[in-house]
């Protein structure tokens, strides 16, 4: 389906504390707050409040130790580690973030290395704020795409071991962390007998369970320049989703806008698309599947969501046009 209009996403997760909306005397409670550098929403169905901030809490701090685990930012994450170490010596790591790495791997795999972990060296390139005044010289960015590869990434499953074989090279999981941390919060929840709750982890969102009424959670497309008339609904039941591409974080250059999304192969942002909006069973893989699509570009990318099962696609273009999948499912508005 294609409609010409630049869509913005609308995150529909309302919750009201009002008799109308308790059900067997359970109240939803929701905290807004900022993890992983960025806005994060988390809203559970819980048998009172106490319980549902205490719940919300756990929450956050499994979030918080999969951030000291993946953040490139702090020196002594296992992350850092390896990259500090890239040239040097294999790093052991711990199984968690093992599984991760092989699992961003076959993703990449998957998308011919449009989703790619390596990517990362490309951050100290490419600033999307009033520090970048001019384009990273084409040598530049020859020299930071040749260290990337997700392939040269050596993973030693007998001793939990990860080496980066070249000096510079180095790792970045901002295109699937926020995601694993949604995952990994929602089992948490899910195991503390939280049996309904909605994870925005600013754009990675995971739903379960309905709201405290009973109503499926919807995830609302919108359109920004109709003062958030919403144009679709998609049902988010027992399901996730991630969306890729910020309307307010790109750069514009004699009149062409760049999106902050970087090709890993060319080692320049990509133009073709504003937003894609994956849905699916685990947050992580929407998560790195939206970053791959708008590398991929609409009709590679729609031929990639369309080869998988249980996942769907929202494509927007420069133009404003949209485009989804075979199989997704939308509500009227």
């Amino acid at each position: 389906m294609a409609v010409r209009t630049a869509l913005l996403l609308f995150l529909s997760c309302f919750t009201f504390f009002g008799s109308d909306e308790q059900h067997n005397q359970w109240v939803a409670v929701k905290q807004s707050l900022t993890l992983m550098g960025s806005p994060f929403e988390i809203t559970v169905i819980a048998p009172n409040e106490d319980i549902g901030y205490i719940s919300i809490q756990e929450a956050v701090d499994e979030i918080r130790r999969i951030e000291r685990m993946i953040s490139s930012w702090d020196p002594e994450s296992e992350t850092s580690l390896i990259n500090q170490n890239a040239g040097i010596q294999p790093v052991r790591v711990s199984r968690e973030l093992f599984s991760l790495l092989e699992r961003s791997i076959q993703i990449s795999e998957i998308t011919n290395g449009a989703f790619d972990l390596t990517y990362a060296v490309l951050d100290d390139v490419w600033k999307f704020n009033e520090d970048m005044e001019k384009f990273p010289s084409p040598e530049r960015i020859r020299q930071a795409v040749s260290r990337i590869g997700y392939e040269k990434i050596e993973l030693n499953r007998d001793e939990f071991t990860v080496y980066l074989p070249e000096k510079g090279m180095k790792l970045g999981f901002g295109a699937i962390g926020k995601g694993y941390a949604a995952d990994r919060a929602k089992e948490l929840l899910i195991s503390k007998q939280i049996s309904s709750g909605f994870i925005n982890a600013a754009g990675d969102v995971t739903a379960w369970g309905t709201r405290v009424n009973g109503e499926k959670w919807l995830l609302g497309v919108a359109n920004p320049l109709g003062k958030n008339r919403i144009f679709t609904w998609v049902p988010l039941i027992e399901s996730s989703a991630s969306i890729s591409g910020r309307f307010d974080k790109f750069l514009t250059f004699n009149g062409k806008r760049y999106s902050h999304l970087i090709n890993p192969a060319t080692g320049y942002p990509v133009t073709e698309i504003i937003r894609v909006i994956v849905f699916g069973q685990s947050a992580e893989l929407c998560d790195a599947l939206a970053t791959a699509i708008h590398i991929l570009g609409k009709e590679e990318g729609l031929h990639l969501i369309n080869q998988l099962g249980d996942t769907e696609v929202i494509i927007i273009d420069n133009f404003g046009e949209l485009t989804s999948s075979m199989g997704l499912k939308m509500l009227n508005p």
